[in-house]
């Protein structure tokens, strides 16, 4: 394996890893920055206001989007494993 395909792997490991990641992380930090916004205009300071509604959110993302995420990582690993088998074979 060249340098140049070893490069192009770790790149679509790191774009991989973005799409997996993003959803996630994007609904929690739009629901926490909701919540916030609510604490600071009503002036109550609990936390465990935040937890909950970001817990439900990031269940309802993985009901939402886990299949497609599962599916992205299983076709990326399939990808990478064929690689593997070239590699092998050729050497």
């Amino acid at each position: 394996m060249s340098s140049t395909e070893l490069a192009l792997s770790l790149r679509e490991a790191m774009v991989v890893m973005l799409e997996l990641a993003a959803p996630p992380l994007l609904g929690t930090l739009a629901i926490g920055l909701l919540i916030s916004l609510v604490q600071a205009m009503t002036q109550v300071n609990e936390s465990t206001l935040v937890f909950v509604p970001k817990l439900l959110v990031l269940a309802g993302v993985l009901l939402l989007l886990g299949h497609g995420m599962v599916t992205t990582l299983s076709d990326f690993t399939t990808l990478l494993f064929g690689r593997l088998v070239a590699i092998g074979g050729a050497g």
